[in-house]
């Protein structure tokens, strides 16, 4: 297994008591619970140690119940850091919340009005950059972040979202040259020249793989995925995600990773 580029840092938000009013799509057979949600936070907050990064958590943020998903606020690369503007107008007020964080570490550049970009449908792969047009990325936003990243050598592809939250929540990178996808996206055009290892439609919501340098974390309970990693050698960081899920979120979206 190839080594990739190496992290370091992430950062993290805790989750907010009131995260339960954030926006979702999910139909709850049981409410969130904030007591396990803070326990699988705090799992995932230590798996991101094992795989070898320092973490810092920022504190809650009140009025804003889907900001722990603190990746969407951002997209972090070596040379600079972008502060998005996310799609769902009740979240465009975290990205000032983000800047101080952020600033510490990167160049920041904002994008503006009438952009839309949420850092869910980001996937930075070598110096390709694939942003997946949604429901909460514009073409505008897809146009904004190309003008900012070919300035620093990045070259842009956007792919239609036709179903899902992101792009991330269906494809995700696993190494240099391979993908986990879901059915919907496995054959597309783009990824020609890439492995792609498919997610059943029973998986569909473990597709939301996160690479960490020599680790991969995979959500609890879908085996199959799971089987397809470890016979490629990856080494695996299960955790529980459950009240995540709940919330439409996944392993990626809790963490900016640089």
């Amino acid at each position: 297994m190839r080594a990739m580029h190496t992290f370091r840092h992430a950062i993290l938000r805790a989750p907010a008591p009131h995260f339960a009013g954030g926006i979702t799509t999910v139909a709850w057979t049981e409410p969130p619970s904030h007591a396990r949600l803070l326990a699988q936070h705090q799992a995932y907050a230590q798996g991101l140690r094992a795989a070898g990064l320092s973490v810092e958590i920022l504190p809650a943020l009140d009025g804003f119940p889907d900001a722990y998903f603190v990746e969407d606020v951002a997209v972090v690369l070596p040379e600079l850091a972008v502060v998005t503007r996310p799609g769902a107008e009740a979240r465009r007020g975290e990205t000032e919340h983000i800047v101080a964080a952020l600033a510490a570490h990167r160049e920041l550049v904002q994008l503006e009005a009438p952009a839309t970009l949420d850092g869910g449908d980001v996937m930075v792969l070598g110096r390709r950059v694939f942003v997946g047009l949604s429901a909460r990325t514009n073409a505008a936003g897809v146009a904004a972040l190309q003008g900012v990243l070919e300035r620093v050598g990045y070259t842009v592809c956007a792919i239609p979202v036709a179903a899902g939250l992101h792009f991330k929540s269906s494809v995700n990178l696993v190494g240099h040259d391979t993908l986990v996808a879901t059915a919907a996206f496995a054959g597309r055009p783009e990824f020609h020249g890439l492995e792609v290892i498919e997610v059943s439609d029973a998986e569909a919501y473990a597709a939301n793989i996160l690479r960490v340098n020599d680790h991969v974390l995979v959500a609890a309970g879908f085996p199959e995925l799971a089987g397809k990693l470890r016979a490629r050698g990856f080494g695996l960081i299960v955790l529980n995600m459950s009240e995540v899920e709940k919330m439409d979120g996944g392993l990626s979206c809790l963490s900016l990773r640089f």
